[in-house]
């Protein structure tokens, strides 16, 4: 993924002016809700403020390598006096006293060049790898933004879809408690079936309203998620086909993250930060070499202490400066040994992120496989259930049914509904979720699963 792309896809002030103020009536496609939430997700956007101060932070690291220049003024007023001890005026010239007031104007320019300083270019290129590091942050904030945002939006329709259901699944009992009573009152049916049916309507009555608050949850998690009012998701079209099975296997992804994990690389280049950190500790015991030139200038206004005749001084200077460490408390030694035993946590730390990456990607491959055969399954199932349904009406209206069969078959007919909208929603979250554990996930994966929403 281009970093530069990702930094600056960011959505125009008057689309977010148009979703912000946007009626409940008007719904939003997930890529417009995803825009609207790249702006607001504090989470996103402290992110990307790190990685700004990270690309500061690794430039920083010049200053060890490349030449440091200052410039030093000072000027100074002196009010001078003399007077000898035992005055002689016939010495020549005379020794009287004297009192006189003069200036001294000190200004010097001094460049210093690093030669050899083995800690400032492991600092400089650590500033590299930092960088790096900071990229695959922002990265992995990104694709965390997208898997939660994507996440809320369906889970608002899972939660419409079983509201709708559990209505129509009381609207369909309730129909059969009234068809229970009429047997009930003209003898041809007991009084179970009445109970029966009374039964199943007080369950769907409760399960609606654990429903209506779950719905009521879930778009206030939405809500909050991509910073809008009301945030009303758009509904997949009917009989849409979902997506297309991966066509390589699972090793393949497991590569594939290895290589484009956001994860791995942040741990990788956490271990070759600590190698380096290993290099400038081990400096410490290496010399160092500096050239230095400079340029003073000295101006004296009215003389000097020695002298009442004004002067300019100009001493330009070149030198190279040796530093040998001969001991530091035993510091440096210490240091080197801190940094190893970090290195070493480092690695493991890299290990640890690999096995993870890799358990990560199976577990969403499969996780989608399966989701896909599963979803073939439901809908078999869904046919299979309304064909059992309309056979126990049959049965229910010649008297070879009883009531509860037909109960049952209503059930079963809409708790296999709900598991399959839930299975078709699942399958498209899980998408998302393989290819952030492969380290592909962009923006412009969503579309796909934009074009399957209604219009």
């Amino acid at each position: 993924m281009s970093l530069h792309r990702s930094l600056f896809c960011t959505l125009p002030l008057t689309a977010a002016v148009v979703l912000a103020f946007a009626s409940q009536a008007q719904a939003q496609s997930l890529v417009e809700m995803y825009d609207a939430a790249r702006g607001y997700d504090a989470g996103f956007i402290s992110a990307k403020a790190q990685f700004e101060a990270n690309l500061a932070k690794a430039n920083q690291t010049l200053g060890g390598i490349l030449p440091n220049i200052a410039l030093s003024a000072s000027a100074t007023r002196t009010n001078f006096g003399y007077r000898p001890d035992t005055p002689n005026p016939t010495a020549t010239p005379p020794v009287v006293a004297s009192k006189r007031l003069y200036g001294t104007g000190v200004a010097a320019v001094a460049l210093t060049q690093p030669i050899y300083r083995p800690a400032a270019w492991a600092v400089y290129r650590q500033g590299g790898h930092l960088l790096q590091q900071a990229a695959a942050q922002y990265e992995a904030a990104e694709q965390d933004l997208l898997l939660r945002v994507s996440q809320a939006y369906f889970d608002v329709l899972i939660a419409e879809d079983s509201l709708e259901l559990v209505k129509a699944q009381k609207k369909a009992v309730a129909e059969q408690l009234a068809s229970a009573q009429r047997n009930f009152e003209v003898g041809t049916a007991t009084i179970t079936g009445v109970r029966d049916a009374q039964a199943r309507f007080d369950l769907a009555n409760a399960q609606e309203i654990a429903g209506d608050n779950d719905l009521r949850i879930k778009r206030l998690a939405l809500d909050l998620a991509v910073g809008l009012s009301n945030a009303k998701p758009k509904r997949l079209a009917n009989n849409i086909q979902l997506i297309k099975p991966p066509t390589e296997d699972v090793n393949t992804w497991v590569t594939q993250s290895e290589t484009s994990s956001p994860a791995i690389r942040q741990a990788q280049l956490g271990l070759e930060i600590a190698s380096l950190e290993v290099n400038k500790a081990t400096a410490g015991h290496k010399p160092t070499l500096d050239a230095q030139v400079s340029y003073a200038g000295v101006r004296n206004v009215d003389g000097s202490a020695t002298s009442a005749v004004p002067s300019h001084i100009y001493n330009p200077s070149a030198v190279i400066v040796l530093n040998v460490p001969l001991f530091a408390g035993f510091s440096t030694m210490y240091k080197v040994k801190e940094t190893m035993a970090l290195e070493d946590k480092a690695r493991s730390d890299y290990e640890n992120a690999r096995r993870a990456t890799a358990q990560a990607t199976r577990t969403a491959y499969f996780g989608l496989m399966a989701g896909l055969s599963q979803v073939k399954a439901y809908e078999a199932a869904e046919a299979s259930s309304q064909s059992a349904l309309d056979a126990n009406k049959l049965g229910y209206s010649v008297g070879v049914n009883i009531n509860i069969d037909v109960l049952n078959s209503q059930s079963q007919l809409y708790q296999t509904k709900r598991d399959l909208a839930k299975a078709r929603y699942d399958v498209l979250v899980t998408t998302l979720k393989l290819r952030q554990a492969a380290g592909t996930l962009t923006p412009a994966d969503l579309q796909p699963i934009n074009d399957l929403l209604a219009p």
